[in-house]
């Protein structure tokens, strides 16, 4: 059960107030648009009561993150909040085809999340989005091309970038995937 973890792990609870935090969002204002009450909520958030499966997906809806983003990969024993293993990376989002994205940050109660981004062959975001955070950008292999307000850039490994909530939208150009890492603040997923 969750309420049985150490009271320092990070849990599912910390993530779901800190997504809410980041929207802006009130345990009323959440809470109304699940149809819960304050108190349930207030409880899943305090990891004293365990949310089902609908309830998660109409959570992840509300926050507009994927439902995969709300579950955790287990981690090894003293790792939990410290460490991601390569291969225990939390899939997130995957809003745009072609984007493949997984959380390099052990959960989202920091100030920021971490982003390991690839983004494949011809994909790209149609439309420019702009959401109130800060982004900084390091692209670790092939190329990205990447328009921020009314300016467009040919990235390649190396380079990098920052948003500060300008409309911005990217597309991979290139016949192989690249790879990027975003770190975003607030956390967004």
């Amino acid at each position: 059960m969750l309420h049985d973890l150490p009271a320092d792990a990070r849990t599912l609870g910390a993530d779901l107030r800190a997504l809410r935090k980041a929207r802006g969002l009130t345990l009323a204002d959440m809470a109304g648009r699940l149809g819960r009450s304050v108190g349930w909520l207030s409880q899943v958030e305090r990891d004293l009561s365990d949310p089902s499966i609908d309830d998660l997906r109409d959570m992840a809806q509300v926050l507009d993150v994927s439902i995969s983003s709300l579950f955790r990969v287990s981690s090894s024993p003293g790792e939990e909040g410290l460490i991601v293993r390569a291969n225990r990376r939390r899939p997130i989002g995957n809003r745009a085809a072609g984007l493949v994205e997984a959380l390099l940050s052990p959960d989202l109660t920091d100030d920021f999340e971490v982003v390991h981004s690839t983004f494949e062959p011809g994909a790209s975001l149609p439309a420019p989005v702009s959401r109130p955070t800060q982004e900084v950008g390091y692209v670790v292999s092939g190329r990205l091309y990447l328009e921020i307000g009314d300016q467009a850039f040919d990235l390649g490994p190396g380079d990098s970038f920052r948003i500060r909530g300008e409309p911005f939208r990217w597309h991979n150009r290139t016949a192989t995937p690249c790879v990027a890492i975003w770190v975003i603040a607030p956390p967004v997923y």
